[in-house]
């Protein structure tokens, strides 16, 4: 059996407060988007990513890796999106078993109502609070952090 390499005190409280930090926001993103917009966080983003990608369409599997979702929740999250007349979707002529994700003019168009409030919430959760400085630091421990996830 291995063993137990405990979190001493301060890691403790580092690591509690940045799952306290990380629900707030999400909670408070997510809140937002369903009033103003009608979707979910995770909708905003297969919108986001969508409307950044060649065609403004993903494979499937593709998609779920870049919005951090089971194939099954993100199939789930596109019929939403789909029966709203947001995205479609449409069979892979090389591969009978893939889909695409395509997003639609309508999915555009919410995606443009959509962005200006969550850019100025992100802001104002996030970057209004802290430094320059601050901010750099952010951004090496974020990409310290994302290294390993693979």
């Amino acid at each position: 059996m291995e063993q137990a390499v405990w979190l001493d005190a301060a890691e403790q409280d580092v690591w509690r407060g940045f799952l306290r930090m990380n629900t707030r926001i999400y909670d408070e993103l997510e809140r937002n988007l369903r009033e103003r917009n009608g979707v979910s966080l995770i909708e905003y983003g297969i919108l986001a990513h969508l409307s950044e990608a060649p065609e403004r369409r993903m494979r499937m599997r593709a998609l779920a890796d870049s919005v951090i979702v089971s194939k099954s929740r993100l199939s789930h999250q596109v019929a939403r999106l789909e029966r709203g007349g947001y995205v479609r979707r449409e069979h892979c002529d090389d591969d009978r078993r893939g889909l695409w994700a395509v997003l639609t003019d309508e999915g555009a168009d919410l995606l443009r109502a959509a962005a200006p409030g969550h850019a100025a919430q992100v802001r104002s959760l996030i970057f209004d609070r802290l430094s320059a400085e601050q901010v750099d630091q952010l951004a090496a421990i974020v990409r310290v952090l994302e290294s390993d996830r693979a």
